[in-house]
C-alpha cells in the first residue's frame, strides 16, 4: 500500500474512532495526549515486546506498558526517567494510555531502569523504527538520501587507547626503490574503507569502534570543537524522515560509517541519490553508492582537486558570475535535511540530554527519540 494511503487510513482511524472513544473513556485529551496516542498507535509496540505467560515465580512487570511509557517519554520530550514517573503519577490519562489503571501499579525507578536495559540489549526501538520505515516506504521511491553525523555528549569517562608495547621493536625503514632479489617487502594493512568492500554488514558494524571517546571536529563556522561521548551517523530521506542510524565512538571519522550506513539504508528503502559533504569524498564510498545503483553527489574535498581551495573558490565564483548552476549543486542543497534532523533531535527529542552510560543504552535512548521524530514527521504528510 502506498505511503500516503497507509498513513491516511491510520490517521482516519485515530481521529475518527480512537480519539472519541478515548475521550469518552478517559476524559478530555490534551494535544500532548493526542500525540502520544498517535505515536503508540503507529509504532505498535506490543508486537515487538516479549511476554512471559505462565512461568513460575513472581511475574515481571508488564514490559509492553514500560515500552509504551518510554515512547511517551520521547514524544513528551521528558529528559529523565524520574520526570516520566512523576508525570505518570499525576497524569491519569497518560498513565492509563501506557497500561496502568491505578497509581499504585506504577513500577519503581529501578524497574524502569531494568526494563530499559532489556530494551537496549534487544534493540527494541531500532526494530520498531526499522519496521515502521519498511512499512511506510514499501513500493515507494525516495529521491535523495542525505548523510551526516553529529556529536553526542555523554556523561562517561573516555576510554584511553592502549599505548604501544615497549617490547615491540620498531620496523626499520627500507630504502626507496626496487627491492633486492629475495627481499620480502611487508605490505601495508588495508584501510577500513578498503576492508569494508569485502565485508558483510554484520562484520562492518562489529569493526566500528563503539566505546566512549573524545571527538574533535570543525563546525560550520570554522571553529574546532571537542566533546566526550559518541557520534550519531544518520541517513535522512526527503521530507526529513530518518531512515537509518549508527552510533559509534566520537573519535571515528564520518566517512568510516558511510558504507555500513548505505548498506543498511539500501535494505530498507530504494533511493536515487546519495548526498554527502566533503568528509565523504573517498573513491570507496563513491564505488559503493554506484554499486547500489545510486548517483553519489559528494562535495569535492580540496585534497582531491588540483589547486585545492583556491581552485574550488574560483570555479564557484565563475559559475555565480555566469549565473550557471550544475544540477548536482541544486540537488546538493537537499543535504540540509540531515542538519535539520540533527538539530531537531537535540532540541526536541532528547539527544542533548543523555543520562545513561554505555553504547547500547545511549543508542537505545537516541533511537526512542528518532522513533518519535519519525512518527511526528510521517504524520505531518497527512494531517
Amino acid at each position: 500500500m502506498p505511503l500516503l494511503s497507509c498513513l491516511s487510513r491510520t490517521w482516519s482511524h485515530i481521529q475518527g474512532t480512537l480519539f472519541p472513544w478515548l475521550t469518552e473513556e478517559l476524559g478530555p485529551l490534551t494535544e500532548t495526549h493526542k500525540r502520544v496516542v498517535t505515536a503508540l498507535e503507529v509504532a505498535g509496540v506490543e508486537a515487538f515486546v516479549r511476554v512471559w505467560p505462565g512461568l513460575p515465580g513472581r511475574p515481571p512487570c508488564d514490559r509492553a506498558a514500560l515500552a509504551r511509557a518510554f515512547v511517551a517519554k520521547a514524544v513528551m520530550r521528558l529528559p529523565t526517567t524520574v520526570m516520566l514517573i512523576d508525570r505518570l503519577t499525576v497524569d491519569k490519562p497518560l498513565r492509563r494510555l501506557c497500561g496502568w489503571e491505578h497509581r499504585g501499579e506504577l513500577p519503581s525507578e529501578t524497574t524502569f531502569s531494568r526494563a530499559f536495559a532489556e530494551f537496549a540489549r534487544s534493540a527494541l526501538p531500532c526494530r520498531l523504527h526499522e519496521a515502521l520505515i519498511k512499512q511506510a516506504y514499501k513500493d515507494r521511491l525516495v529521491g535523495h538520501i542525505s548523510r551526516d553525523a553529529t556529536a553526542i555528549e555523554a556523561r562517561e569517562k573516555p576510554v584511553k587507547s592502549a599505548p604501544p608495547a615497549a617490547s615491540t621493536p620498531a620496523r626499520p625503514k627500507r630504502k626507496r626503490g626496487r627491492p633486492r632479489k629475495g627481499e620480502v617487502v611487508e605490505t601495508k594493512e588495508p584501510r577500513r574503507l578498503e576492508r569494508q568492500a569485502s565485508m558483510s554488514f554484520a562484520a562492518m558494524l562489529a569493526d566500528l569502534p563503539k566505546h566512549c571517546a573524545v571527538g574533535t571536529k570543525r563546525n560550520a563556522k570554522g571553529h574546532t570543537m571537542s566533546w566526550i561521548g559518541y557520534k550519531l551517523h544518520l541517513d535522512v530521506a526527503d521530507g526529513d524522515i530518518p531512515i537509518s542510524a549508527i552510533l559509534t565512538s566520537a573519535s571515528l571519522h564520518d566517512s568510516q560509517a558511510a558504507i555500513p550506513l548505505a548498506t543498511m539504508t539500501a535494505s530498507r528503502v530504494i533511493n536515487l541519490y546519495d548526498v554527502m559533504d566533503s568528509a565523504y569524498d573517498a573513491p570507496e564510498i563513491k564505488a559503493k553508492s554506484l554499486g547500489l545503483g545510486h548517483v553519489p553527489i559528494i562535495e569535492a574535498h580540496p585534497r582531491s582537486v588540483p589547486g585545492g581551495k583556491e581552485a574550488i573558490a574560483a570555479e564557484a565564483l565563475a559559475r555565480r558570475t555566469a549565473g550557471y548552476a550544475l544540477a548536482e549543486e541544486v540537488r546538493y542543497n537537499e543535504r540540509s535535511a540531515a542538519e535539520r534532523i540533527n538539530g531537531s533531535l537535540k532540541d526536541d527529542f532528547g539527544a542533548r540530554y543523555v543520562r545513561v552510560r554505555g553504547h547500547a543504552k545511549v543508542f537505545c535512548h537516541l533511537m526512542f527519540g528518532i522513533l518519535a521524530l519519525t512518527i511526528d514527521h510521517l504524520m505531518r504528510l497527512v494531517i
